[in-house]
């Protein structure tokens, strides 16, 4: 590569890498910050599992972090929120967040809240269903029968 003085490089010549790093990370950190990138990355660590599996970062916004979550979670977050607050400005190191803002949407991993149907009674053994029959007292004789579905309700 020929030389013409000691500052001077050509276009095609070798560069630092400081000076390209700049104008190849400003676009994408106009749009998302280094930290919002870090919170969205790690939040299931930084949150824990039971509760990232309900909640998704959405936004970090000044020191304001927007928290999308499913259903009635976010009353519970309220609750939580200065230990998630600490916990996430602990994670990144520095004071990033200060309050946190929650809006309710379906996420995309939760399932929504179906109660379950009773299951369908299993037939009680032999020896159990005789004596229940020799049982005096239709009250007596219920309550023991439902006594026995549940003791063998997972032995089919």
């Amino acid at each position: 590569m020929a030389k013409d003085s000691e500052d001077r490089r050509f276009f095609g010549g070798p560069r630092d890498l400081g000076a390209l790093l700049p104008k190849l990370t400003k676009p994408i950190f106009r749009k998302k910050s280094p930290s919002g990138a870090q919170l969205m990355a790690d939040w299931a660590e930084i949150i824990g599992p039971a509760l990232a599996a309900v909640t998704a970062p959405r936004r970090l916004s000044g020191t304001t972090l927007t928290i999308a979550c499913a259903g009635p979670v976010a009353m519970e977050l309220a609750h939580l929120a200065p230990q998630i607050i600490s916990r996430v400005n602990g994670h990144l190191g520095r004071q990033a967040v200060a309050q946190l803002k929650f809006i309710q949407e379906a996420l995309a991993g939760a399932r929504p809240f179906m109660p379950r149907r009773p299951a369908a009674p299993a037939p009680l053994p032999a020896q159990v269903a005789a004596g229940l029959a020799q049982v005096p007292g239709e009250e007596l004789r219920a309550a023991l029968a439902k006594l026995a579905q549940g003791v063998y309700r997972n032995a089919r």
